[in-house]
């Protein structure tokens, strides 16, 4: 059984099937899950504004779900799809394509 942490969510992280590059890492409720099972295309919970959303809905990145895994404590979903286009709300590919640096944190290197 999926373990959903107290707020109901839990994290989903996006990987594309062909290159196995992370695309994305957002959160699912037992809706989105049910949703995403069901049409086999990504759905969401959105912490921000507090509803669920269809990945692509208003860009027409639609993320094809391949693949749904779980992690080995079931806190933790892996979805290995199919982009049909940008995945990051910025237009880049995946979200992540900054490299983190030491001051990011405020972490000096010695």
């Amino acid at each position: 059984m999926i373990q959903f942490k107290d707020n109901g969510l839990v994290p989903a992280v996006v990987q594309d099937d062909k290159t196995g590059d992370v695309l994305m890492v957002a959160y699912m409720n037992e809706e989105a899950l049910r949703r995403t099972i069901a049409s086999r295309e990504a759905w969401f919970y959105s912490r921000s504004r507090q509803e669920l959303w269809h990945k692509g809905d208003t860009s027409g990145s639609v993320l094809k779900v391949r693949a749904m895994w779980k992690d080995c404590d079931e806190d933790c979903i892996l979805l290995r799809v199919d982009p049909a286009g940008p995945v990051c709300h910025t237009g880049n590919r995946s979200c992540f394509f900054e490299p983190l640096k030491a001051d990011d944190m405020g972490v000096t290197s010695e």
